[in-house]
């Protein structure tokens, strides 16, 4: 017996399927910019430090680092209207430094001191 021919769904990798609309650009000033790369930076040499004492054995159980990612955070937290909330899971170190908690206090909890 025969099969009759169905249709296919839309699928991805026939590029079919339309292109999404292109994505808003913010602007951002010069001032802003400095800013997020600023934390970027803390973000980055906090981690960094973070992995330096991981491998010395100070910071007990997991340590997910954020290195490489940091440009998201960065991103996300200037997205975000006031009274928004963040959820995470693991490498949230940064998401902390963003939102302005002090880079000592973000150490101790990873260390387990006060």
């Amino acid at each position: 017996m025969a099969r009759s021919a169905t249709p296919k769904a839309a699928s991805p990798l026939h590029g079919n399927w339309p292109r999404p609309p292109e994505p808003v650009r913010q602007k951002a000033s010069k001032e802003e910019l400095l800013e997020y790369y600023r934390q970027m930076m803390l973000i980055r040499r906090f981690e960094e430090r973070a992995g330096q004492l991981y491998g010395m054995g100070l910071i007990g159980g997991f340590c997910h680092l954020y290195i490489g990612q940091e440009a998201v955070v960065v991103g996300i937290q200037a997205a975000l209207n006031p009274g928004d909330s963040v959820i995470t899971g693991y490498r949230d170190h940064g998401h902390m430094l963003v939102k302005g908690i002090p880079a000592n206090e973000v150490m101790a909890e990873l260390t387990g001191r006060q």
